[in-house]
C-alpha cells in the first residue's frame, strides 16, 4: 500500500493549488480518503475527505474555497483549493480508511494508512 501525495508549492495568498493523492498496489475506490494538514507545533488537522461512494465533507475553515474529488479511473484523489489564505500553509497528507470519513469525527479519528506530505505555502 503506497500512497504519494503531490501538488504542494508557494503560492501567493487568492492563488490556487491542486494537490493529488495516487494509490499503488491497491485500488482507492472502495475506499474512503482524508486530507488533512499540519504546521509545526500544531496538532494535525482534518481538512476534507471523500467516501466511498462520494460524499464529501469539509471543516467549516475551508468550505467554499476548497474542493475534494476522486477520479477511480487513475486511482487518484484531488484537493483543489481556491481563494489560499496564508493560514493554510502547512504540509498536507492524504490517509485511506474503509469508513472513517461517514463520522462525524472523521477529523481525529486514526486512520489506516497515510501518504507522505507535500507542502503548500501561502505567501506574497
Amino acid at each position: 500500500v503506497q500512497l504519494q501525495a503531490s501538488g504542494g508549492g508557494l503560492v501567493q495568498p487568492g492563488g490556487s493549488l491542486r494537490l493529488s493523492c495516487a494509490a499503488s498496489g491497491f485500488s482507492l475506490e472502495s475506499y474512503a480518503i482524508g486530507w488533512f494538514r499540519q504546521t509545526p507545533g500544531k496538532e494535525r488537522e482534518g481538512v476534507s475527505c471523500v467516501g466511498n461512494v462520494g460524499r464529501t465533507y469539509y471543516v467549516d475553515s475551508v468550505k467554499g474555497r476548497f474542493t475534494i474529488s476522486r477520479d477511480n479511473a487513475k486511482n487518484t484523489v484531488y484537493l483543489q483549493m481556491n481563494s489560499l489564505k496564508p493560514e493554510d500553509t502547512a504540509v498536507y497528507y492524504c490517509a485511506i480508511d474503509e469508513d472513517r470519513c461517514g463520522s462525524p469525527l472523521w477529523p481525529v479519528l486514526p486512520w489506516d494508512s497515510w501518504g507522505q506530505g507535500t507542502q503548500v505555502t501561502v505567501s506574497s
